[in-house]
């Protein structure tokens, strides 16, 4: 139960949490085996920008929007303009991703590919990313591969390994001081023999190789069931090379589901390591006590209406990082100095299943927000809106549902 100084110090957790939302999540998205249209779905990069908007509106802790470069940046919307249409909603230009998976030049991969024309355009095009984040203020340029091969022998991995060391370092030469390079890591999927950034410690020596401002990411549905997250968590802190989050929910690998829908106890556990580093550090309120960790959403709402799923996520987050922050590490301390395994594991239980409602509802309210903003989202009638105004402009323009437009 929260009791006064449990509420303010839930309360003084959430005023330094903001999480990330992607503009494709705004989007029509789905399987490799079809996609299931929403009217509502956003046709564009300015009607991504609109529903992110909303979303940050109703929350309080969204006030960026991860772009992916081929799919929000054009001729028609150039990134000067793109960034001028987030701050009229209320955001900005977050993450800046770039996109070396779909041209049909990296049927061999994009900086591991064997040939070296395909290797020159996946880093002019990352290069030409990280001054496109330069022109927004984004400070972040987050890299995904689906670089691998799918049979023995089909490559060299030690020479892979070597053109991306080698890349990554010039992508990183290209970085202004304030820009960070994110790496992140996939274990399978698209490659079925081997994967070019498996896992965390890839990505680490990847980083580390690549320059002192390049750190890792760890998407959470990026990893084996079997995988212990909050302890590749702990030692990227340790290290210092933890850059960011993006924040799913998997029942299987990769499902992209909200945030908590299937394991709500793995991402508390994922924000206990944080809350406990912070505290090792000189404690919530000492200056630079958490680390600069930027943490983002990447998740595919395939059947969930697309701004209520994002509602879904971002506010179990705040829920779970309130309930992380509630642990009482000086007698955590003491039940594992002494050994009292039952008694350490605990204090963890007890914050989880402390109800953070409260503070949640005070924290929202310091802010004039409503005090559930899924609720605020579902009486705004902005979904309804977002469907007739986007299927009018769908057949003004000519394009089938789930088409993009930009």
């Amino acid at each position: 139960m929260l009791n006064d100084q449990l509420l303010e110090q839930a309360v003084r957790a959430l005023d330094h949490f903001e999480i990330e939302t992607p503009s494709w999540g705004y989007a029509d998205t789905g399987t490799r085996f079809g996609k299931f249209f929403q009217e509502a779905a956003a046709i564009d990069t300015a009607d991504k920008l609109a529903d992110a908007g909303h979303v940050h509106r109703l929350t309080g802790c969204c006030p960026s929007v991860a772009v992916h470069v081929l799919w929000d940046f054009s001729d028609a919307s150039p990134p000067a303009a793109v960034a001028e249409a987030a701050e009229q909603h209320g955001v900005r230009v977050g993450s800046i991703n770039p996109n070396l998976f779909q041209d049909q030049q990296y049927k061999l991969g994009s900086f591991g590919s064997p040939d070296p024309e395909a290797r020159e355009a996946a880093l002019e095009h990352c290069v030409d990313s990280v001054r496109i984040g330069q022109q927004v203020g984004s400070n972040l340029v987050s890299l995904w591969f689906a670089d691998g091969t799918n049979y023995p022998g089909q490559d060299s991995i030690r020479a892979r390994k070597q053109r991306f060391e080698k890349l990554l370092t010039e992508c990183h030469g290209a970085l202004s001081e304030d820009q960070m390079l994110l790496v992140e890591y996939k274990p399978f999927e698209p490659a079925f023999y081997h994967t070019d950034v498996a896992d965390w410690g890839m990505a680490y020596l990847l980083a580390k190789k690549a320059g002192s401002r390049a750190r890792v990411l760890v998407d959470t549905g990026h990893h084996y069931l079997a995988q212990n997250i909050e302890q590749i968590v702990a030692w990227l802190l340790d290290e210092r090379m933890l850059g960011g989050f993006h924040f799913n929910d998997r029942r299987y690998a990769d499902d992209d589901l909200t945030l908590g829908s299937i394991d709500p106890y793995q991402v508390f556990r994922i924000f206990n390591e944080i809350h406990a580093y912070a505290h090792d550090h000189g404690g919530p309120s000492a200056e630079n006590a958490y680390p600069e960790i930027a943490y983002m959403v990447d998740q595919s709402h395939n059947l969930k209406p697309k701004i209520e799923a994002m509602i879904q996520t971002v506010t179990m987050a705040q829920e779970l990082y309130a309930k992380a922050a509630l642990v009482d590490r000086d007698r955590l301390a003491g039940h594992q100095a002494a050994g009292r395994i039952v008694d350490a594991e605990e204090e963890l239980r007890r914050a989880f299943r402390t109800d953070v409602t409260p503070a949640l509802e005070a924290w929202r309210k310091g802010r004039g927000l409503a005090a559930c903003p899924l609720a605020a989202h579902r009486e705004s009638g902005y979904a309804e809106q977002a469907a007739k105004d986007r299927t009018r402009r769908r057949k003004e323009l000519g394009i089938t549902q789930g088409a993009s437009y930009a």
